[in-house]
């Protein structure tokens, strides 16, 4: 199937998959899904929007060349695994006070220029991720996972009930139930 046609039912480590099977719009893919949540994890941790951006270009394409080392197994949970790279990337950027481009070069990629927009897009996924600890605050797990995963990440209910081995019903409930908690808690009505 191909991937215009699959939409956001492919799961995550099955875009790795294809991406590994040289598949390079999976990869794509699995980068336009998940930039918003590395960025939201790294430009909270820096001084600029810049270097948020930096370090993320480098935890995707440290991510790249492990999809590409074929003795290395996948990710069973990527966005964890994305996550702790971006976490390793930011503890070497400290150490050496500079951000490392040896996946970029191996790669052969060229440095990202960014414009006010970009900086802006960096500054608005750290607002997401200041927002996702208040939520975190008042919300159970599952429902803040359900509620995250559809409203923040644009996921469906199927790719939704899918990831968590559950029914579609069981996950528009924990949404449901997630922005009744939200509107209670604040004192909105709907």
């Amino acid at each position: 199937m191909a991937l215009e046609q699959a939409g956001s039912e492919i799961g995550d480590r099955t875009l790795l998959e294809r991406a590994r099977d040289g598949d390079a719009e999976c990869f794509g893919e699995f980068y336009r899904r998940r930039r918003r949540v590395v960025l939201a994890f790294l430009r909270p941790r820096v001084r600029s929007a810049e270097l948020a951006a930096d370090l993320m270009c480098e935890t995707f394409a440290s991510a790249l060349v492990a999809v590409h080392q074929l003795d290395r197994e996948l990710p069973r949970e990527p966005v964890a695994w994305l996550v702790a790279i971006a976490r390793n990337e930011l503890l070497d950027a400290w150490r050496r006070g500079t951000v490392a481009e040896r996946a970029r070069r191996r790669l052969q990629l060229e440095p990202v220029v960014l414009g006010d927009e970009d900086l802006t897009a960096v500054d608005d996924a750290a607002a997401d991720a200041d927002l996702l600890a208040q939520l975190a605050e008042e919300l159970p797990p599952d429902q803040l996972h359900a509620l995250s995963a559809h409203l923040f990440e644009g996921r469906g209910y199927e790719e939704i009930a899918q990831e968590l081995g559950c029914s579609q019903s069981l996950v528009r409930k924990r949404v449901s139930r997630g922005l009744i908690t939200l509107r209670a808690n604040r004192g909105v009505r709907s």
